[in-house]
């Protein structure tokens, strides 16, 4: 298998969670209804800190006019670390937020959790961006695990897996005996276990789909790129992230040719702290 290595600065790997007690409702790859969740949402009431020292990069109220324009981030700070980087917070309780901080250290507090922007909850939005590469960041990926998810033992759950021919039919592999020779896409769907009882269930880390012991797809939430205005995902290579999502609440994982005779199709599914789920398919090709 071979994911991409992504290069950060050390002192990208020294960032903290901006809130200790936070509940991650969506996170970073999330499938929002046919689009990719670019950042992690908490469910939270209580203080935001910086993740990590930097400059203040921009500020914005969300009771202010001056661009005529609503904010889907409500009131919201974005803070430059120096090395391409930038982290975002948003979804302040408008009142709350701290247009008088400039230069900021790691734990500093930035403001309070609320509502505010496109959304209808008390928490935040936390996302990192590389603008040095143009591309979002799974911040899950470089943060280290807070305690709850340290001792995450369970695995993702493979809800369903569905193959769809270039006529746009759907097929089972589950249900069908017989399939015929062709080309098809593989969407899944797939979901990481809730961590504690109150959690709600989040994207897995990575989708793997094998035809014949062979890796023919490898979806990674590692980073989201911007390309010549469209947003990308690593599928083995750079795929237009709307191909992905547009099969909500599935991904689409892989495009594979089943040749005649028998074919056996494996789906893994892996989560942050490493747990595995995988189900495998034998099927009749003719």
């Amino acid at each position: 298998m071979i994911i991409p290595f992504l290069f950060f600065s050390l002192n990208l790997f020294a960032m903290d969670w901006p809130s200790p007690s936070g509940v991650m409702t969506r996170n970073f790859g999330w499938n929002n209804e046919g689009r990719p969740h670019l950042g992690i949402s908490f469910q939270d009431e209580g203080n935001i800190f910086a993740a990590e020292k930097g400059d203040l990069l921009y500020h914005r109220k969300e009771s202010d006019t001056a661009s005529r324009l609503p904010s889907p981030l409500g009131s919201w700070i974005a803070i430059d670390h120096y090395d391409g980087i930038i982290s975002i917070y948003s979804r302040f309780g408008d009142s709350s937020s701290r247009p008088d901080l400039l230069l900021i250290e790691k734990g500093e507090q930035l403001g309070k959790a609320g509502v505010s922007g496109w959304t209808g909850r008390n928490g935040f939005y936390f996302q990192l961006y590389d603008r040095k590469e143009r591309r979002w960041i799974n911040p899950s990926m470089i943060i280290p695990l807070r305690e709850g998810e340290m001792g995450d033992t369970r695995p993702p759950v493979i809800n369903s897996v569905r193959l769809r021919d270039d006529q746009g039919r759907l097929f089972d592999p589950s249900q069908i005996r017989v399939l015929n020779q062709g080309r098809y896409h593989v969407l899944v769907d797939s979901f990481d276990t809730m961590l504690l009882p109150n959690e709600p269930p989040l994207a897995p880390y990575r989708i793997i789909c094998s035809l014949n012991g062979s890796e023919v797809g490898s979806l990674n939430f590692e980073t989201f790129s911007a390309r010549a205005g469209s947003l990308m995902v690593y599928r083995n290579g750079l795929v237009p992230a709307k191909q992905v999502y547009e099969p909500y609440p599935l991904y689409e994982t892989a495009e594979v040719w089943f040749s005649r005779g028998q074919s056996t199709l494996e789906i893994i599914s892996q989560d942050i702290a490493g747990n595995v789920r995988r189900v495998v398919y034998r099927l009749m090709v003719e």
